[in-house]
């Protein structure tokens, strides 16, 4: 660990203030050392080990002169022996907010920025924020504005404001472009101002902490290596792979291929190459279509050829065991993409032989999409890993680490009444990555919102900086979360980072919708392809009508749960139709015996009084079936939700359709195709619909569209 007092000289000459102060070597030197220091003083001493200065004995505060600070460093002495390798006498800094700025060198995403509560209360009470770095002015303020404690800094209880600017410059000398943590670049794991004494007059930080590779000499000077810029990206991971040079990569071939090789079906005994030999048969893929197999003339009616070396394909797919797949690779010269379905490489601990995977692809000059991976849906192209009929051609996409995952997503998706554009699945992502196809999708003319499925993006940074240059909706569903929690380390800073707040800080810098379960994925995309051209009111409100007060509440609670904000009533008088003491949500007698028009009459009468950006229909289904067999209401309802969104364009309405198992077999299907058709998504629970209509709302709030 690098000494304070050089961090210190180090994060002054980005323009953060420190306390004055001298350094000594030895306690017969500090009161000649501090002579030309104001009183109070404090004392801190440096040496190995000594990374928490205050529970190892190695500070003390409020000397009154150098007298006494040299007395004090003798007691230090005394106590922590060899471990003294010197001492910092510093002027005491006058009492304000103490506040922590950190940073950690993410693995994957690079330099993350955290603000939070100092001194004490860091691990008490844990009041923290994170971005990803570099960050703006903006996103310093919203840090701030995050914590519980953000009182504290306003002024509470009769105490003034501090100088808030003054702390934003330290948030931005750490994290922001050309800053503290951009500048370590790779060489560094950990950095800490904590604390930051914030005052009406200006922020100090009273300690800084550096770790790292580059601390592993004390006596190195900071400016010769730990200053050196580095590139930014993951390291070991090269720019090439990355897509960060040259012409982004053309994935039309990949989605659209003119003909396609399976490697791994087999002439004597079905197997997972036969299936997906059948799955193309099935979906009537028009391209040339070949298995590749050393001697059988056809398999299950498909031709075959021996090698995939001149195979004329643009897209071969490898299901054979692990150890063969590299050899194949080799073969592919000519071949623009290989997927390989084939697992047992990195994700089983066979990194070596992924490595080799890798090596054959380049070999080849091929992308290669995987291991362990699926393969690619589209409608258009013809490209398919699931069976029967593909679904009529959409604008949604969808890059999954999961074929499981993205096989549910499309057939649940579809049998919803949505439609997909692309859909890739990449396993491990050992060449083509989430970010490189990001990249692609946010040009492509057939995709107006993209959804993500992933457990390690391989190079965070890549994603980060291909999210923030999206400008279409883009929905992230984030796998094992909360299994990976806080990593161990030596400073506060490192010790309050974990991935799940990762996610979230990434999420609020790119404006991308984070949601928490593969149902909430779905409908989040739904909603968000059925009302993509919509505009709507930049408001955060949202307006909820329905039948039954119970229901009003909870719903109330699920938005609430969401982060959505049930908007006031406008003044108006709506009639006897909804009670005495209309309020949000609105409970209309909506029901089998109810008039089906009485909703759109009532939301279209507020809507020209107070627009709102999202309407929540929601209706009992299980009460038209128990008093009685009422699939025509029932139907006269979802059309009369159909033709309020088209009355009210400027609205996202979505529709909630509660106990929907009561009805016949069918009829679910039917108001679901009633409400689509009029662009307004169904869903089963408030809770789904919150979920979906928050995503809606964040993608506004950020990009400014739908």
């Amino acid at each position: 660990m690098i000494a304070e007092h050089r961090v210190k000289e180090f994060v002054s000459g980005f323009g953060v203030a420190v306390p004055r102060g001298t350094t000594a070597a030895g306690p017969d030197d500090v009161a000649d050392a501090a002579a030309g220091l104001t009183p109070p003083l404090v004392v801190k001493a440096h040496g190995p080990g000594l990374v928490h200065k205050s529970d190892a004995g190695a500070v003390r505060l409020g000397l009154r002169s150098p007298a006494e600070a040299a007395r004090a460093a003798a007691g230090m002495r005394a106590e922590l022996g060899d471990r003294v390798d010197g001492y910092l006498v510093e002027e005491q800094s006058a009492p304000g907010v103490e506040v922590i700025v950190g940073a950690v060198r993410d693995p994957s995403f690079g330099p993350v920025l955290l603000a939070g509560l100092g001194g004490v209360w860091t691990e008490a009470l844990g009041d923290t924020a994170l971005r990803l770095c570099p960050v703006t002015e903006e996103d310093a303020r919203e840090m701030l504005a995050e914590l519980r404690g953000a009182a504290l800094l306003e002024g509470f209880r009769g105490r003034p404001a501090i100088d808030k600017d003054a702390l934003v410059k330290v948030l931005l000398a750490v994290g922001g472009p050309g800053g503290v943590a951009e500048s370590l670049g790779d060489r560094f794991t950990e950095f800490e101002l904590n604390p930051v004494i914030c005052t009406p007059e200006g922020a100090v930080a009273v300690d800084a902490r550096l770790l790292g590779a580059s601390a592993s000499d004390p006596g190195e000077r900071i400016g010769e290596r730990i200053g050196e810029r580095s590139p930014r990206g993951r390291p070991g991971r090269p720019a090439e792979a990355r897509g960060e040079t040259g012409a982004a990569q053309d994935f039309g071939r990949l989605f659209a291929p003119r003909g396609v090789a399976v490697v791994g079906a087999s002439a004597k005994k079905p197997n997972f190459g036969n299936m997906f030999l059948g799955f193309y048969r099935a979906a009537g893929y028009g391209g040339r279509l070949v298995a590749v197999h050393p001697s059988a003339g056809d398999i299950d009616g498909v031709p075959c050829v021996p090698s995939l070396d001149g195979a004329e394909v643009d897209y071969a797919l490898v299901a054979v065991p692990a150890e063969r797949c590299p050899d194949v690779v080799r073969e592919a010269r000519g071949v623009p993409f290989v997927q390989v379905m084939s697992g047992g490489f990195r994700e089983t601990g066979a990194v070596r032989l992924e490595a080799d995977l890798i090596a054959a692809a380049r070999q080849a000059g091929t992308r290669l999409l995987g291991p362990n991976c699926m393969g690619v849906y589209s409608p258009r192209g013809g490209q398919t890993f699931i069976g029967g009929t593909p679904g009529r051609p959409g604008h949604i996409a969808l890059i999954s680490q999961s074929g499981g995952m993205a096989g549910e997503v499309i057939k649940v998706g579809e049998r919803r009444g949505m439609a997909f554009s692309k859909v890739v699945t990449v396993g491990n992502s050992t060449d083509v990555a989430p970010a490189e196809l990001l990249r692609y999708l946010a040009d492509d003319d057939d995709t107006s919102v993209i959804g993500l499925y992933l457990e390690d993006p391989r190079d965070g940074r890549a994603l980060s900086e291909a999210l923030r240059a999206v400008r279409k909706p883009v929905v992230a569903l984030v796998g094992g979360r909360s299994a990976q929690g806080h990593r161990t380390a030596a400073s506060h800073t490192g010790a309050m980072v974990a991935d799940t707040r990762l996610w979230d800080a990434l999420a609020r810098q790119t404006g991308m919708a984070l949601v928490t379960c593969q149902d909430d994925l779905i409908g989040a995309l739904d909603l968000l392809d059925l009302h993509a051209a919509r505009k709507v009111p930049r408001t955060a409100d949202v307006l909820v009508v329905g039948p039954s007060g119970g229901a009003g509440v909870l719903a109330a609670d699920a938005l609430d749960r969401a982060g959505l904000r049930l908007g006031p009533l406008p003044e108006i008088d709506l009639g006897l139709a909804v009670g005495s003491s209309p309020a949000n949500p609105l409970e209309i007698p909506v029901g089998p015996r109810g008039r089906p028009g009485l909703v759109r009459e009532v939301v279209s009468a507020i809507d020209r009084a107070r627009p709102y950006p999202d309407v929540i229909a929601h209706v009992n289904v299980q009460s038209f079936f128990t008093y009685g067999d009422s699939v025509d209401a029932l139907l006269a309802y979802a059309r009369s939700v159909a033709g309020l969104q088209e009355e009210i364009g400027g609205t996202r309405v979505t529709l909630v359709m509660r106990n929907a198992e009561c009805a016949p077999p069918g009829v679910e299907d039917e108001v679901r195709a009633v409400a689509r058709a009029a662009g307004v998504p169904a869903y089963r629970s408030m809770e789904a619909a919150a979920a979906a209509v928050a995503a809606g709302q964040t993608i506004e709030r950020c990009h400014g569209q739908a």
